[in-house]
């Protein structure tokens, strides 16, 4: 299995029952395997994935990390619809990432190499984050609430100039987490 590699199975009914879909890498369409968008449950077998709510990596999207979800409510969803998937691309253990509050990488900025619940009690005055840099090895979680809470978004190695870029609809991030990725 290599590091961008992975397996998870999707189930239609709540309680790991129903029709299934294994995968093992990139799925851009549920629907292409044969598969509906309707699920319940979710297994992570290994790796750390990102699902999205609709097909070909768009829309509300979830992480999910070894382990069970026997309900759509535990990843966070409102309901149960999921059209794509891919494994988060781990390269290794070290993590770090710039947070800025301007597009572009300016305005005040913020380093990190370990989880923060709350931005702006670490020093972070604004509740935007406007562009990040992320360094090193690992993948990110951005959050809109404190607290690990509320819609999130994934950012991986490389450079995010406005937030757009990681999908958002707006600047607003208040906690972040490192993936953990375990197989």
């Amino acid at each position: 299995m290599s590091q961008y590699s992975g397996k998870i199975v999707f189930y239609e009914g709540r309680c790991f029952t129903g029709r299934k879909l294994e995968v093992y890498g990139d799925c851009d369409n549920f629907q292409d395997r044969g598969f509906m968008n309707r699920v319940n449950s979710i297994r992570v077998e290994s790796g750390a994935w990102i699902c999205y709510d609709h097909p070909d990596f768009k829309g509300q999207q979830y992480i999910l990390e070894r382990g069970e979800y026997p309900e759509f409510q535990r990843w966070n969803a409102h309901n149960d619809h999921m059209g794509s998937c891919k494994p988060i691309r781990m390269h290794g253990e070290h993590y770090r990432i710039e947070l800025f509050e301007g597009c572009n990488y300016t305005g005040q900025c913020m380093e990190l190499c370990d989880d923060c619940p709350f931005l702006q009690s670490c020093g972070f005055g604004k509740t935007c984050v406007n562009s990040v840099r992320v360094f090193g090895d690992g993948a990110w979680v951005m959050y809109e609430e404190p607290n690990f809470r509320g819609r999130m978004y994934i950012v991986e190695r490389g450079n995010y100039c406005g937030h757009n870029e990681w999908q958002a609809q707006n600047p607003n991030i208040q906690s972040i987490r490192r993936v953990v990725n375990y197989f």
